[in-house]
């Protein structure tokens, strides 16, 4: 039974840095295909970004992309979304999401949040000055 914790999220200044960790256990976080999403007050939960099993496929939302870098760490069965740059608009609260037969596109299934199979608990975000 896997199980997703994510952690790492602060408050931080506009133009500043975060790196998000979504730590697994009960199962090998590198068999799945593994997705970021947000949600902000008042929003409805979206996709920043997701990858395949075999990190050989990625995407991005466009209003993250070149700024927010998803990996892995298959040794510490740990999945990273790297934040650059900032703004308040990105400010939610950021959760892990992982599938272990993703069934769609990599794109689609980053596009809606259901059709995952496991959630972490969700980690705040907060970009302010």
């Amino acid at each position: 039974q896997l199980r997703l914790v994510e952690s790492g999220g602060d408050l931080v200044q506009p133009g500043g840095s975060l790196r998000l960790s979504c730590a697994g256990s009960g199962s090998t976080l590198q068999y799945y295909a593994i997705g970021w999403f947000r949600q902000a007050p008042g929003k409805e939960r979206e996709g920043v970004s997701c990858m395949y099993s075999g990190g050989s496929t990625s995407t991005y939302a466009d209003s993250v992309a070149g700024r927010f870098f998803i990996s892995r760490d298959n040794a510490k069965n740990t999945v990273y979304l790297e934040m650059t740059n900032l703004k308040p608009e990105d400010t939610a609260v950021y959760y892990c999401a992982a599938d272990g037969l993703p069934m769609m596109s990599i794109q689609t299934m980053c596009a809606s949040d259901s059709g995952w199979d496991y959630w972490g608990q969700g980690t705040q975000v907060t970009v302010s000055s």
